[in-house]
């Protein structure tokens, strides 16, 4: 196929609580005239981002349980061949693919994948890799993570997030950082995913000539491993919470493990509320905010996922159990 025929992939990486989901909703909410299919992965044995997701009619893949580099990069190469087959049937119309990775994801392993597999690369274009940065986190972030680090090095685009939280200099700082690392990234910030269409799709940023110069084993094959430190787990009831109960300990919570809560994130039940809590975090910033309402004949439950360095699993779910309502 020649590139005007292929299928546009790009790969939305950065890290934990970096607004990847936040700038998804926003292309897939925008009236622009792309159909797109979602492949999105999550670190942990459950998603919640799929209900996270505003969508319209776009397919939505949810791959679980893994980091995309590592454990179910298989199923990634799966999913493509089966949007492929499917989109050839005619039972999908989509013209673009956008991946969105787990935020502990070295980009990397993944745009391998479009270069090393027949399948995919006679039919797919890598058409760019953009990373999102935490304004607000991003130093320690860069500091102690390798994989933060892979993903701005290997970045087309780079969208600064949340630079409303610091300051005009400490910015600017971050951004002479940041282009320190990947001189050949456009640097742009950007206010609750609020970036022009026109700089993140169809930019044909991905080279893979400069890759090769960044890092000559790229199309080797690698061994990548996580940080022990760094785990998941999740907190599901069946029961509504007491607002005023789970406000007051996950403060607590924040007051004593915040440094080493990474993210966390669900999709709640809350007593009274006629509507699902989508909540969300980093570190020491915390909120939530509602969702659509919940169906007449549907099952209400909490799903909550916490990732985090060392966290005691035990406290937080017991304290959840907690302040769920009488």
């Amino acid at each position: 196929m020649s590139q005007a025929q292929m299928v546009p992939v790009t790969i939305l990486t950065g890290f934990l609580g970096s607004g990847k989901t936040t700038l998804l909703n926003r292309i897939l909410k925008e009236d622009h005239g792309h159909r797109i299919a979602v492949i999105e992965n999550e670190f942990g044995e459950v998603g919640v981002d799929n209900e996270i997701l505003e969508r319209g009619e776009e397919q939505v893949v949810e791959m679980n349980n893994g980091c995309i580099c590592c454990t179910v990069r298989g199923d990634l190469i799966r999913i493509l061949g089966t949007l492929r087959q499917r989109r050839e049937k005619g039972e999908l119309g989509f013209d673009r693919v956008v991946i969105e990775t787990t935020g502990m994801a070295d980009p990397g392993p993944v745009a391998q994948t479009f270069f090393v597999d027949d399948g995919i690369s006679a039919y797919y274009l890598l058409d760019a890799i953009v990373t999102l940065v935490d304004a607000k986190h991003a130093g320690p972030t860069l500091d102690e993570f390798h994989e933060a680090q892979e993903q701005v090095g290997f970045a087309d685009r780079i969208l600064l997030s949340k630079t409303d939280l610091v300051a005009d200099d400490e910015a600017q700082r971050l951004v002479e950082r940041l282009r320190r690392m990947n001189p050949r990234a456009p640097v742009k910030a950007v206010h609750f995913g609020n970036a022009p269409l026109e700089e993140i799709l169809d930019i044909r940023g991905f080279n893979l000539n400069a890759i090769l110069e960044i890092e000559p084993g790229f199309l080797a094959e690698e061994h990548h491993e996580h940080d022990d430190e760094v785990a998941s787990f999740v907190f599901r009831t069946d029961k509504p919470f007491d607002g005023d109960k789970l406000e007051t300990f996950l403060s607590g919570m924040l007051r004593v493990y915040g440094a080493d809560m990474l993210r966390y994130k669900g999709v709640l039940w809350m007593k009274g509320n006629a509507q699902r809590v989508v909540f969300q975090g980093v570190h020491m910033l915390m909120g939530g905010e509602n969702g659509k309402p919940w169906g007449k004949t549907e099952k209400k439950q909490s799903v909550m996922v916490f990732i985090g360095r060392k966290l005691p699993q035990d406290l937080f779910l017991a304290g959840l159990e907690q302040c769920l309502a009488n």
